[in-house]
């Protein structure tokens, strides 16, 4: 059976605007590759995106007496997620491998989503288990 995992993307700043068309065929080259071979082990990818630039993020800190909302960029931030992925792996090791696959300037956190047990459509939340 398989089981559903994130990929975050960290890496210093990815920003389209500013690479040629051929530096973004490199990249995109690079996730066709992660995404064939899930396909190829007989997995799916549920959900995927590239982020816009941390310029364009809202950082919100909800509190008690209202949520404080900050615009980007963020200056103490070194690495941003600049895109994840959701998909199916058939084990622990198989989400491993597939997601070394996917391009990076920095690092992958890869996590496995779990849900709510007895919710009505079983809500998934994404639980710690970083992968470097």
């Amino acid at each position: 059976m398989s089981a559903e995992y994130l990929i975050v993307i960290r890496e210093p700043e990815w920003d389209p605007s500013v690479l040629s068309p051929e530096q973004i065929e490199m990249d995109l080259a690079g996730h066709r590759v992660f995404q064939e071979a899930v396909a190829a082990a007989g997995q799916r990818i549920a959900a995927s995106a590239p982020l816009r630039p941390q310029s364009e993020a809202t950082r919100i800190v909800p509190s008690a007496s209202g949520a404080v909302f900050t615009d980007g960029p963020f200056g103490e931030v070194r690495e941003v997620v600049t895109g994840f992925y959701t998909f199916t792996a058939g084990s622990p090791e198989q989400a491993r491998e597939l997601a070394a696959l996917v391009p990076t300037g920095g690092w992958l956190e890869l996590y496995p989503i779990a849900a709510i047990p007895g919710s009505a459509d079983e809500i998934p939340l994404a639980v710690d288990a970083a992968v470097e």
